[in-house]
């Protein structure tokens, strides 16, 4: 799993103060990097995420309901803004694709270098 997360900030994501062509061009290389590794055969799914600001924190209460709080996360630095599932040959592979998502184009078209996380998706253990 490639888990893209950008800084933050306020709650909402920084390219919203983008100019309409820089914004633009980002998402025309997502869509192309989308289209390439699925061509290659090795994209499972990818989904962007809403903004922290619209996510919520729920857990179960003493009856087992809901309770739910604004989120998501009130101390960290980043956050999920979205992710890809690979199905990759080898590790490296799977670092070869994040490399070129995080590059992609921020303002000016400069490579915004986000983090991206790869992490394996394990099965359930065999009981």
């Amino acid at each position: 799993m490639l888990m893209m997360n950008v800084p933050k900030g306020t709650g909402d994501y920084g390219a919203a103060k983008w100019s309409q062509d820089d914004f633009k061009a980002h998402i025309e290389f997502m869509h192309r990097f989308n289209a390439e590794v699925k061509a290659a055969g090795e994209l499972a799914g990818a989904e962007g995420l809403a903004p922290p600001k619209d996510a919520r924190i729920v857990k179960a209460g003493g009856n087992g309901e809901p309770l739910v709080t604004d989120g998501p996360f009130a101390e960290t630095k980043e956050f999920l803004a979205g992710y890809w599932i690979v199905q990759c040959d080898s590790a490296e592979r799977a670092y070869e694709l994040a490399a070129k998502a995080s590059a992609a184009p921020g303002p000016g078209g400069a490579p915004l270098n986000f983090p991206i996380e790869v992490r394996e998706v394990q099965s359930a253990p065999k009981v």
